[in-house]
């Protein structure tokens, strides 16, 4: 792929650099994003100084946001691109028909990163930037707290990790819906909500952005972190005494870039994503602030430091159903929430008394004990629907509404099922604890 300025002859081309003819804002070009300025500040500035005359503005939203605000304004759409993480935010703007088909004349990409293909089959959407998920922690905090380093996603189950990890919850960030999405790929439904259920009931606090929780973990607000890699890498690269893992149940997938459905600046939005592919533009992603895997092959050997996808170093044995997390995404947000977010202090409470119970048992070993014990983890582990009737498409279209905090009014259907949730979920915590505590009170 030649760099913009040898686009000569083609209308794109033709268009950036007769930018001084253009009527006012015909120049700007506006892209939606839920990556954080350190990502776009840098192509930003990038682009505008290869095309003088051309401005470029990141109208920043979470993933879900943004996807609300493309369908919003479809009627009188100003965006020109949609640039996110998530390939199942772009299958629900592409099954809405608010994207456009663009074929990239980038050349020297390959079509698959791993088993998943870099790019939509349909043209609607083109990944830029490969994406893992795993967790993050701060090697000096560990060490204070003398916290052995996890391995596995079933290790922060563990209650040595009881008070240390956080994570953000899947309806506040698009990453942290692919994370939670590609173990219950992984493990199976039951199995995948039972884990994060546990994690959940480790967890110090779920942040309010994906942002806050490599934030946290380089503070040292809490050890781990559950994050997208580049999170991890960028932290490294900054400084911050932190070491990223891949878990044995994870999924590498691109994260992507569009070009809105009826866009005002096509042309502008067709230069843009061709820079963002292009040899230049993909070196930018080994920026210290970045550090996200480029979907360029050969740009790994300026970046020896960064796990090589293309070169199996990343052992993803997750291949995400794009489709399957699109048909229940908006239920998924809604269970965590109903089950982990707005229960936090319930769930913990319970994961508690169970993780002391356990401590106590094994000191002290009693048959009954350990029954109320393992009736307590299995109240905790349950789910209050099956996967069946997550993928039923009538019962996932009730999903609708968002909540931002546990307040928030939700009317309908979803308001009722939310109800029965919580009902279920408070329940089974309650009885959870009183059983741990019962078991206690027999090893006393």
């Amino acid at each position: 792929m030649v760099q913009l300025r040898r686009l000569a002859g083609t209308a794109t081309a033709v268009l950036l650099f007769a930018a001084p003819a253009m009527g006012a804002g015909e120049n700007q070009l506006v892209v939606v994003t839920s990556f954080p300025k350190d990502l776009t500040n840098v192509f930003k500035q990038a682009f505008e100084e290869r095309n003088p005359g051309v401005t470029v503005e990141m109208l920043k939203k979470k993933t879900t946001a943004g996807v609300k605000y493309i369908q919003e304004t479809a009627a009188n759409n100003t965006s020109d691109i949609f640039w996110a993480s998530a390939p199942d935010a772009f299958e629900v703007l592409k099954g809405d028909g608010l994207l456009a088909r663009y074929e990239v004349k980038a050349t020297g990409i390959p079509d698959k990163i791993g088993a998943f293909p870099l790019n939509d089959p349909e043209g609607y959407y083109k990944g830029f930037a490969a994406s893992g998920y795993g967790f993050m922690w701060n090697t000096r905090y560990l060490k204070a707290k003398k916290l052995p380093v996890p391995e596995e996603w079933e290790d922060l189950t563990k209650a040595v990790y009881f008070g240390h990890v956080g994570m953000s919850a899947p309806s506040r960030s698009g990453t942290t819906h692919l994370t939670v999405e590609t173990v219950l790929q992984g493990l199976g439904w039951e199995r995948g909500w039972a884990l994060w259920k546990r994690i959940g009931g480790n967890l110090k606090t779920v942040t309010e952005r994906s942002f806050g929780v490599p934030s946290g973990v380089n503070s040292g607000e809490f050890g781990i972190g559950v994050v997208i890699d580049f999170f991890g890498f960028s932290s490294k690269a900054s400084g911050y005494p932190v070491e990223f893992r891949y878990p044995s149940t994870t999924t590498l997938v691109p994260a992507n870039i569009a070009i809105i459905d009826n866009a005002p600046h096509p042309d502008l939005a067709a230069a843009f994503i061709e820079f963002v592919l292009s040899p230049e533009g993909q070196e930018l992603l080994l920026d210290p602030k970045i550090r996200r895997l480029p979907v360029r092959p050969e740009i790994y050997e300026r970046a020896p430091d960064l796990p090589n996808p293309f070169a199996g170093e990343i052992g993803a044995s997750v291949y995400f159903d794009v489709k399957k997390s699109k048909a229940r995404y908006n239920l998924v947000n809604s269970l965590f929430d109903v089950m982990i977010t707005y229960r936090l202090d319930d769930l913990r409470a319970a994961v508690g008394a169970l993780h002391e119970a356990e401590a106590a048992l094994a000191a002290n070993p009693n048959e009954e004990a350990a029954k109320l014990v393992a009736r307590g983890w299995e109240l905790v582990d349950a789910v209050p629907i099956d996967e069946a009737r997550s993928l039923d498409p009538e019962f996932a279209a009730i999903f609708t509404k968002k909540r931002r905090k546990a307040t928030d009014v939700v009317t309908g259907r979803q308001a009722e099922v939310e109800r029965e949730w919580d009902a279920f979920v408070q329940a089974n915590y309650a009885e959870a604890r009183r059983l741990a505590e019962q078991a206690l009170a027999l090893l006393r």
